[in-house]
Order: C-alpha cells, then structure tokens, then sequence
C-alpha cells in the first residue's frame, strides 16, 4: 500500500463512509464528512495565517471533537502538530513556548490564562485561536474564536502536501526519566506504527474504541490514529475518575477496545463495578495496556474479570517509537504472563551488550529497537538524541532479556536501578512482591538518600481497604527477598502523585518522602 500522511487516514474515511460516527463526545455525534470538513477549514484558516510547512502550532486543549479538528488541520496545512497538556504550569509553558517558537496557538478558556501571563514577541506567535467561546477577546488582530476561524472556505485536500519525512509532530514525553523531551515524529513514522497496530490487533471499522487517555499522550493518540484509519469511532470520556460512568458507557455505545496504563486498569479492578458489568459488555473484543510495567497480580485479576470472550493485549513502547514496539499474543498471555512479548509488523527489537554485541538467550542487556516508527530525534536537543540514537537504532534506556521461544522481558531501567549498601537493586523487582500481596491498589519503591548505605529503600503503597500494617508488609517482603532488598520503610498513603497519562510520577513521590 502506498505511504500516506497521517491525515490521510481521516480523509480517505471521511470519502468511503462519509456519514459514519467518527466521534462520540458527551452526547456530541459527529460524522467523518463533518470531522474532515472541519479539519480543512482550520487548514485554510492557519494558511491565511501565514502558517508554513514546517511551523509549530501548538494545541492547548482537552479531548474533544476540537482536538481531533485543530490536530488533523494542522497537519493539512503541512504543519507540525506539537499537543501539550491543558494542565502545563506557566513557568514550563513559556519555557517550552521559547523553545518551540510556535506560529500560533490553538486552547481553551482555562490554558488562555497561562498564555495571557506570558510576553508573546511581536512577530513571533501569529494568532490564537480560543476554542472557547467565552475566551476574552483583548488582542482581535491576534486572537480569534474557533465559529470565526472556521467560518470560512475549506482548503482542497492535497495543497499543502509534504513528503513522508516531513516532520508531523512533536510530542513531549512525560520527564519521568528527567526533564521532558520533544520527540521529534514523522509522517512516517506516525503512519507506519499506525498500520502496524491496526494489523495485529485486527483492527476494523466495526470497532468502537473508548478513550480515557489523553491525546497529547502518544498511546492515546495512536488510539485516534488507528481508528481514523480503519474508519471506526472513538467515543471519548474524559471522566475516568468517576469509573462506574465509563463502564456505563462502554455498555451503552457497544464499545469493542479499551486502553489503558497500569494504573488505570488497578484502578478499574478495584474502584469500579467491571466485575458486575461482564454480561453487559458483549461487544468487549479486546483490552490494551502500555504506559510501563503492570504487576504480575493486575494481569491476573484482569483475566479472572474480564468478559471470558475479551482478549487482553499486553504492550510494550515508547513516545519515541511512535508509540509501539512489542505485544503478547492473548492466546501466550497466561504462558507468558511477564513478557512484553515479541516486536510488532515492522519493527527490530534486539539485547545488546554495552558494545554492542548481541546478547545470547537468558542474558540481560538493553533493548535496542529499529524500524521505520523511530524518531527523528529530540527537538532542538542533539546532545541527548545522540545519547539513545546511534547505528544500532533506538537505545530505550531497559534492561532485559530474550527467552528461547524470542519472547522478551525487561527486568528494570538503567537509570532506576538503585545502589543500596554496595548492591544494585532494581525498584521493579520489590514492587511485584508487594503487589503480589493481594492487599494494595499500587505501589512504588524508591531511593532515599543514607549517609551509611548510599540508598536506602522507601515503598509508597496505597492500600486496598482498611490499612495493612506496614510490619504484616516488611514481614511479606523478608519471606521473598533477599535483606538488601527489603524496603527500609513501607509508607502507606491514599494515593500516589501522577502525570495526566496516568504514570506514577516518581519525582513527586520522592517529594512526600522529604
């Protein structure tokens, strides 16, 4: 099949099944025909802008019917789509609006409030458009209402066309390995990770997808990327903490996918009736979870609640690889329930040695992947692209191993592991024993500064019901681990501090521990 843009996916959609559902949100239906005809007319307004091939805009904004215009218009126009998180500080949006030096600025009411704080350069930012009808507007040569922008013709599909190795977009990962990078995607890579994911989930336009992920977060893009373009509908709720109303609505709109992260899916088990709702979820064809390590325990307790008819797809991926690289097939799970599985349709995942070397079956290295989904790099950032991309490809920064059958598992990240009285311990390993206990919802283990042992082991844990001693925990531990890998201190806490993907953010939880 012939390379396409990203926002081929939703053109050619919007021409074979013009009157299909594209998009379901809160109670809002719209039709591929009219999705794409609002995508065109955001593309026409941001080339009346001046917007060039090439230029960043940024969008500022929650799920919805006008992220999923604003992201495919900007890409019509031959843009770069750069989504940011609508909760961005005002001291990290300016930084990351001086390094982006956007064309313009796509939000909402509350993100607009942030942007009016910051000194916007003449010349520099060419509009703002505000979503929000209700946006003051004080600048009306530089800030627009969305009815306005999009009051006017479409742009022809196809006028601002641009090669495959165009830049499409520019992500930002969550920092929870340091400060946040923009990862640099092309068309690409977007578009061949996409086809990809579509083939091995078997992905049609019969499928219903629910999306409580972001889509300024690379999973939950790639969610709206793969149904746009096998022509089915994203039903979007951005109401996850109120769980009972997700699984409500999976059961009204007849969904057939739900994604999440670890935390997420603990978080259906534990604080929502999916176990009351099996029976009324009959069009439940399958489950996807990414976003890091799940405990050996959530897997398990997911395969006894699930619909017995629900298969549940383990995965594996960065935001540099656009976002998937490995998956466990539903039918190996339960035989192969810590792998990450095996690499997808098109993409190379070996474990090298640090020089390079291939490393034999059974021995830990690190996961190095390549394939056509790879980054361009980090934007404005050669120092730390050359540091994950060299020859070999893709360097993820895990630590791992290949079993006999090619299966892969990772055992932890170089910069997680943790040096405590002379012995290198990796915090995954701790946490899937006190997972394993049965009585938490989640856990983290980190490293706290000790004058005598380097490190010492702190466990945040978040209890399951009532409150679990943290001597019943350590006790748990010291019957499974060796001593030097028995946290110092269990800390039980209501809840663990996350980024808006719903990753633990361990920077915060070492903040509590201070």
């Amino acid at each position: 099949m012939e390379l396409r843009m990203v926002h081929s996916f939703l053109e050619s959609s919007a021409a074979e099944r013009p009157d299909k559902v594209a998009l379901v949100h809160d109670g809002e239906r719209v039709s591929y025909r009219l999705l794409n005809r609002s995508a065109n007319r955001l593309a026409a307004f941001l080339v009346q802008r001046g917007v060039l091939p090439g230029d960043r805009v940024v969008i500022l904004l929650a799920n919805g019917v006008k992220y999923v215009a604003s992201y495919y218009g900007i890409l019509k126009a031959g843009a770069v789509a750069v989504p940011l998180n609508v909760e961005t500080g005002q001291e990290t949006l300016g930084r990351l609006l001086d390094e982006l030096q956007p064309a313009g600025v796509i939000l909402e009411q509350g993100a607009g409030f942030l942007l009016q704080q910051l000194p916007l350069a003449p010349g520099s930012v060419r509009f703002v458009l505000a979503a929000d009808a209700s946006f003051p507007v004080c600048e009306p040569r530089l800030i627009w209402g969305w009815d306005e922008a999009l009051g006017g013709e479409e742009l022809p599909e196809g006028v601002r066309a641009v090669p495959p190795e165009a830049l499409a977009s520019i992500i930002y990962t969550s920092g929870s390995t340091g400060q946040p990078k923009g990862v640099m995607l092309t068309h690409r890579n977007i578009v061949s990770n996409t086809r990809s994911i579509v083939e091995y989930l078997r992905l049609t336009e019969s499928d219903i997808q629910m999306v409580v992920l972001p889509f300024f977060y690379v999973m939950g893009k790639s969610l709206l990327n793969t149904h746009m373009a096998v022509g089915g509908t994203v039903v979007i709720n951005n109401n996850f903490a109120y769980t009972a109303s997700v699984i409500r609505q999976m059961a009204e709109e007849g969904v057939t996918g739900f994604s999440g992260v670890p935390s997420t899916y603990a978080y259906l088990l534990h604080r929502s009736p999916l176990a009351s709702f099996r029976d009324r979820l009959p069009s439940l064809r399958y489950c996807t979870q990414a976003g890091g390590h799940m405990p050996r325990e959530i897997k398990e307790r997911l395969l006894q609640v699930l619909p017995p008819h629900t298969k549940l797809f383990i995965m594996y991926g960065a935001t540099e690889a656009a976002a998937r690289l490995t998956y466990v097939e539903p039918e190996r799970l339960s035989e192969k329930l810590g792998s990450i599985g095996r690499a997808i349709p098109g993409v190379t995942v070996r474990v090298l040695g640090p020089r390079g070397e291939e490393m034999a079956e059974g021995e830990c290295g690190e996961l190095v992947a390549s394939g056509s989904n790879i980054m361009l790099g980090y934007w404005n950032d050669p120092e730390a692209t050359a540091r994950v991309l060299d020859a070999d490809g893709y360097h993820t920064g895990d630590l791992g191993y290949r079993d006999a059958d090619g299966y892969l598992y990772v055992t932890g990240r170089k910069d997680h592991l943790l040096k405590v009285g002379g012995h290198r311990i990796d915090p995954q390993e701790v946490e899937e024993v006190l997972m394993s206990s049965g009585v938490l919802l989640e856990v983290v283990v980190l490293g706290l500064d000790d004058p005598l042992l380097g490190k010492k082991l702190v466990a945040l844990a978040v209890p399951l019901n009532g409150n679990p001693s943290d001597r019943t925990l350590l006790s748990f531990c010291h019957a499974r681990l060796p001593r030097h890998k028995v946290p110092g201190e269990i800390r039980l806490v209501a809840a663990l501090p996350k980024y808006s993907s719903g990753k633990i953010d361990r920077a915060s939880c070492l903040g509590l521990c201070a």
